[in-house]
């Protein structure tokens, strides 16, 4: 799936050379999400919800926000005494995420790329980039997982998830939809992707620059419908 799809398969923006590829039609990729994860999408946020570690008086940063559904469901976890700011690089995804979350009072939404977010340092008790990172030009990913630590505290947690397809139809399915892009958008793959789509949203790649950046337990998990996840923990250090 993607803000999802590998070699982003579903190709609703435009690819900027700093930023990365932005969608921007919010509309068309949740219901392409909601039939790839065959309607289980609300599921899907609330177990990553709960993997993130999220509790009442959070603040918490989703950077690659898209329309703000995991977001959302952040807020409604850390409550009226927590907060949640969603980043995302296309205005219309934060347009519209702000237009559907005018009832949600601790959530609200930026502009921004993860590579340089706008926000305060060692702020963030969790941070989360839900298929998010294979959009980033992967000479930028280095600079975006370190500030991602930069504003988290210590002890906060950060949460990556992408795509993780098992059995023998959805790896089938992705790298049909992989290539179906590349023919349709051939001016936004080449150098930085993957050859293999699956190696491309496969979150365990960052393991170690993850280690690299500061962080110290890295730890990934598979959950249902068809996601891979990691977590990793900002030291405490003196």
């Amino acid at each position: 799936m993607t803000k999802n799809a590998p070699q982003s398969s579903i190709r609703q923006g435009h690819n900027d050379t700093e930023t990365g590829v932005l969608l921007t039609k919010p509309r068309s990729y949740r219901a392409f999400k909601a039939l790839f994860l065959l309607g289980r999408g609300a599921r899907l946020n609330l177990r990553l919800v709960a993997l993130s570690g999220a509790a009442p008086g959070h603040r918490i940063a989703d950077i690659g926000c898209g329309p703000g559904d995991l977001a959302r469901k952040l807020a409604a976890r850390v409550g009226p005494d927590g907060s949640v700011i969603g980043i995302d690089p296309a205005m219309e995804m934060i347009d519209y995420a702000t237009e559907h979350s005018n009832t949600v009072t601790n959530c609200r939404f930026e502009l921004g790329a993860a590579q340089t977010l706008p926000l305060p340092d060692a702020t963030f008790d969790v941070v989360a980039s839900t298929f998010a990172m294979h959009h980033i030009p992967e000479a930028q990913r280095h600079a975006a997982i370190a500030q991602m630590f930069r504003i988290l505290r210590p002890g906060g947690t950060l949460l990556l998830a992408d795509t993780h397809p098992t059995g023998r139809i959805l790896p089938a399915v992705v790298r049909i939809m992989a290539r179906v892009a590349a023919r349709r958008a051939p001016d936004e793959t080449g150098p930085g992707h993957a050859a293999d789509p699956l190696a491309a949203v496969d979150i365990r790649r960052y393991r170690d620059m993850l280690h690299a950046a500061g962080f110290g337990a890295v730890t990934f998990s598979a959950v249902r419908p068809s996601t891979g996840v990691l977590l990793a923990t900002k030291e405490i250090r003196g």
